[in-house]
């Protein structure tokens, strides 16, 4: 049976593999984005997702944006978390602004999400939350202090609050990917790509978007009803956890 699915920062990279992941598995889904338009508007034409834009990092956006979502779709009963920012600096050259931004959007921002739709999840005894946090919120990374304990955050918000759900039909889980084969990861030069990042990871290579849209898919699928509060960690063998 489809469901009414949302994902943040839907409309790009690993988000659009998962927005596509889930309309493809019959669920109504909305794509929300912070801030190219043309994009979005591209994404929506190719896929026919309905796109919606706010920033996560704000409470009273996320609040108004869900009910617009609500009005449009219908009762939101799949969220994944997966907007984020990286503002990458070595901590002793790190602004104040750049540790808030990456706060406010990364961790924050679940909060921001996740918080209006409890109460209905709760009185409809089902829902599914998804985070995508990182193999960098599990290890750690250089020039990475802010992204690092965001993304470790969601991992422990996770792990309460699926406690919280479990009586109610409420799932909550991670998705944690490592080195994923993005816009951002194109970026990258060859040299650093093959001397530094690769050699890191066993399977010799890069994720792909569609591998981590998988792992969602299931844990929002009735099937994945018996796993809560865990952490699916897809980093090629990257980190073991």
């Amino acid at each position: 049976m489809g469901r009414v699915a949302i994902v943040t920062g839907g409309t790009r990279g690993i988000g659009a593999a998962i927005a596509k992941a889930l309309k493809e598995a019959g669920n109504k889904v909305a794509a929300t984005y912070g801030g190219d338009d043309e994009k979005a508007k591209a994404f929506k034409d190719e896929t026919g997702i309905e796109v919606y834009k706010w920033n996560v990092g704000s409470y009273e956006e996320c609040a108004e944006g869900i009910k617009k979502v609500e009005s449009d779709l219908g009762p939101i009963e799949i969220l994944v978390n997966n907007a984020g920012i990286t503002r990458d600096a070595p901590f002793h050259k790190m602004k104040p602004e750049q540790w808030q931004q990456v706060i406010e959007t990364n961790l924050s921002g679940v909060f921001n999400m996740t918080h209006p739709v409890w109460p209905g999840m709760r009185d409809r005894g089902f829902g599914r939350i998804i985070t995508i946090s990182s193999v960098n919120g599990q290890k750690g990374q250089f020039a990475q202090a802010n992204y690092s304990a965001a993304k470790a955050g969601d991992i422990g918000f996770t792990k309460a609050l699926a406690q919280e759900g479990a009586k109610k039909g409420i799932t909550v889980n991670v998705v944690a990917p490592g080195y994923i084969n993005t816009q951002m990861m194109a970026t990258i030069p060859e040299k650093v790509m093959n001397e530094q990042i690769l050699p890191q990871i066993p399977v010799g290579r890069l994720g792909e978007p569609d591998e981590i849209a998988r792992c969602v898919a299931f844990l929002a699928s009735d099937d994945a009803g018996f796993i809560t509060g865990s952490t699916i960690t897809a980093n090629g063998g990257q980190y073991l956890d």
